[in-house]
């Protein structure tokens, strides 16, 4: 699905992946029990930081990949009944291979 959202400078639109439903076990975790998963798509991402002398560095993500975030970390938004996040490149501690 198409979102027409593009984030500015440093910041990056994230979906999050959802977990597992059962453990390795075969044990079904309810709804209630389940914490926000962790780990996400890029769908897209700003230009870049701009420094003090207006040099842009583009990111290190890109749209697409699998990364790994903090639990804490961005802002939901919803666009077309589905939510995303907004955070920094700085709040992702790595993208998955």
């Amino acid at each position: 699905m198409k979102v027409n959202f593009r984030p500015l400078h440093d910041r990056v639109l994230v979906r999050r992946i959802e977990q597992e439903e059962k453990t390795a076990g075969g044990i079904i975790i309810p709804d209630t029990a389940k914490e926000k998963p962790m780990e996400g798509e890029v769908i897209s991402v700003g230009s870049g930081l701009r420094s003090e002398d207006g040099k842009v560095t583009p990111l290190d993500v890109k749209a697409g990949d699998r990364i790994l975030f903090g639990k804490w970390s961005g802002t939901e938004v919803k666009f077309n009944s589905e939510e995303y996040l907004v955070m920094k490149e700085s709040d992702i501690m790595g993208i998955i291979s």
